[in-house]
Parts: structure tokens; sequence; C-alpha cells
């Protein structure tokens, strides 16, 4: 009978394929980014998943989120992002968390536990909050910087926070890790020049990123493909 992984097992072979297949993934933050990075992680054979995210589905999510749908506006995305990856595998291992992570609950994600973290979250403070744990307890971590007001996604890299240019976001970030002599941390940025659309002075869509179908669920493609390797070279 053929196996749902057939495809990848040619490309990479057995014994690879059951690196990744042995590998366990957290996943901060459901949105644009995490959503297709957690699904490509799972289509690619991932044996165990967990899913943090404490925001539900909205309409203005449609554009940009592979879980949303007019079917699952207002539920929970990492329920939904379960159900979802439990169709592609019903013998995934898949935890989820209805969690905003900060420094009183980071804890009880066990972070350490697992082979990877991928930061997709879009809150500052968490993101520094979980950057600190992981390079604390040394767990490999990526993190995705800002992928709003973005149109070009061949301007996406990996490169380390301290070698980024022009990303705001990735300007923060770097601000807040000197502050706690953090010196590296592995992201994947654009030095596209976010776009700047004159919406009005009274528009309050102006203090809200812009975003597009096709960008986010690239920076999450990325990041997928930057786990797998790292996780086939260990």
């Amino acid at each position: 009978m053929s196996s749902p992984f057939e495809r990848t097992i040619s490309l990479i072979g057995d014994f690879n394929y059951k690196k990744i297949q042995d590998s366990s993934v957290i996943v901060f933050g459901i949105g644009g980014v995490g959503s297709y990075s957690a699904e490509s992680l799972v289509r690619a054979g991932l044996g165990s998943i967990t899913l943090v995210d404490y925001d539900i589905i909205d309409i203005t999510n449609i554009n940009r989120q592979v879980h949303a749908t007019t079917k699952t506006i207002g539920l929970p995305k990492v329920k939904v992002m379960k159900d979802r990856l439990l169709e592609i595998n019903p013998n995934l291992n898949i935890r989820i968390y209805e969690e905003k992570v900060s420094l009183d609950n980071i804890d009880i994600f066990q972070i350490d536990k697992y082979n990877y973290i991928i930061d997709a979250i879009d809150m500052v403070s968490s993101k520094i909050c979980l950057i600190e744990k992981a390079k604390m307890l040394g767990v490999n971590i990526i993190s995705s910087m800002g992928a709003g007001n973005k149109l070009d996604p061949t301007r996406f890299r990996v490169d380390d926070i301290f070698n980024t240019k022009v990303c705001p976001l990735a300007k923060i970030i770097r601000h807040e890790l000197k502050k706690r002599n953090i010196d590296n941390l592995k992201v994947v940025y654009s030095d596209e020049i976010p776009l700047k659309v004159n919406l009005g002075d009274n528009d309050k869509r102006k203090a809200i990123p812009g975003s597009i179908s096709y960008v986010p669920p690239v920076v999450g493609m990325i990041i997928t493909a930057e786990v797998i390797k790292d996780i086939i070279n260990s």
C-alpha cells in the first residue's frame, strides 16, 4: 500500500525521513506564517507538533491564513488547525494550547522537550519572552520577522537577526536582544522597504499592517525548509 510520504522518502531517503518522523516541533502563533509552517511540517512527515495561539479566526484572516474559511470564523485557531492536521495525518501526535505567551506562563509549554521552536508571534513582548527562554535553555529556534506591508516574497531570506536591515520589527527585536545580552538569533526577514499606502488621516486601517495571500505562506514555507534542513543535518 502506498504511503502519504512516499514522495518525500524518495527525495530524502528512509533514514532522513525517520529523523523527521521522530522529531517534535512547537509552533507559536498560528496565523498567516505559523499556519502554513505547521501544515507543511506535517505534510513533510513530522511526527509530533504542538500549536500555541490564543486567538480565534476572524473574517480578515481569510486572505492569508490556511485554516481561515467562511465556515471557521469565530473558532479557535489552534482547534481548527488541529482538526485540519489530523485529516492530513491521523497518526500525528498533536497538542494545542489556547494561550498568549507571557512571563507568567512560559514554563507551561516545556519548550526544552522539543527539537525545534518556531516563533511566528506578532506581539513583541511575547516574542522576546519566548526567544529569551529558548536561548536560556539552548533550544533551536527560528523567528519570523515582519511579513506585513510586503509584496515581494522573493526578498525573504534566512539570516542572523544582527545582519538584518530595513525590517522595522527586526530592528525592535535586535534592540531588545542586545539589552538581554543575546547575540544571535536565526530569523526569516525581508529587506523590501515596507509599502505605505495613503488611506487618509482618519482611516483606522492605517494602524494595521497590510497583507496579501502569497507573502505570509512563503515565510512559513521558508521556516519549514530551514527546520527540516536542520533536523536532517542534526
